[in-house]
């Protein structure tokens, strides 16, 4: 019966049969030599581990590699993923010229899966339905997982997002190069505070520009840290999104009200579709 062995510290899991780090249930991206010091550091927390005993675990003796460089770039890469720093360490610190310690309260989890459970689990939805259905009558389809999230490949789910920032970068620079019409259909939007409505969208439509470009970037780049970042920044970037909604009654005079009310409403259910495409990047991480 084999045992399922995690280390947990703060909001990190470290699964060591699967090999992966998650945060708060998100898998997080990280290569196996980072992720091989991470659980050596884990299997004895508050204790040094030399130097040595890291090449002797991560490069055998007959390997010829540059282990400091190897071993730094490793460690440089573990503290990224895990927003920590050798300055101030919250997770490693470093002891000079002897090795690293880690700091954190770490939670051995240890449980064993029962055969019966994984016979089940490995038999096919459909086999199940069919076993457990009345004589005489045909099983449904398998319902999917409540919450799960639509499947679609990484790289399809990572060009849709960059589209989103696209669209939304061409309404920025749209309303930046023609800003005397911005201005016009202020007023025409709301007589009273034209002022306040062409401010509003023209600053905005300056620091959006800044914002879509870092995420089109970050994302261009597969940057493994772009799930945390969008979270810091999603509560900004809605705000943003609900004030353009309404960027398309600036155009109400020649598309029509009707067309207007349609294409805002799309424009409201945009950051909900973004924060969706996000969660299925950062589930691929």
């Amino acid at each position: 019966m084999p045992n399922a062995l995690k280390y947990q510290f703060d909001q990190f899991e470290a699964d060591v049969n699967a090999a992966e780090l998650r945060r708060n249930g998100i898998r997080l991206r990280l290569q196996m030599q980072p992720f091989q010091v991470l659980v050596a550091l884990l299997e004895r927390p508050r204790d040094v581990v030399t130097r040595e005993e890291l090449r002797q675990r991560l490069w055998p003796q007959d390997t010829f590699v540059d282990f400091d460089h190897g071993l730094n770039t490793a460690m440089a890469k573990l503290r990224d993923v895990l927003g920590d720093s050798a300055g101030s360490p919250r997770y490693i610190e470093t002891i000079a010229k002897r090795g690293y310690r880690f700091l954190g309260e770490v939670q051995l989890v240890e449980t064993q899966v029962p055969a019966p459970l994984r016979a089940v689990a490995s038999q096919p939805a459909t086999a199940i339905a069919a076993e457990n259905a009345p004589a005489g009558t045909l099983p449904s389809a398998p319902a999917l997982p409540t919450g799960d999230l639509p499947r679609a490949g990484r790289g399809t789910t990572r060009v849709l997002f960059v589209l989103a920032q696209v669209m939304y970068l061409s309404f920025y620079v749209s309303a930046l190069f023609d800003w005397q019409e911005l201005h016009r259909a202020s007023f025409m939007i709301w007589p009273g505070a034209g002022t306040v409505v062409f401010v509003a969208f023209l600053v905005t439509a300056m620091a959006g520009i800044a914002i879509r470009l870092y995420l089109i970037t970050a994302t261009s780049f597969d940057y493994h840290l772009l799930g945390q970042k969008y979270r810091i920044l999603f509560p900004a970037l809605f705000v943003l999104d609900m004030i353009w909604a309404l960027s398309p009654f600036l155009l109400a005079d020649r598309i029509g009200i009707g067309l207007a009310l349609g294409a805002s409403a799309a424009l409201i259910y945009m950051p909900f579709a973004q924060r969706v495409l996000m969660k299925m990047i950062a589930r691929r991480e």
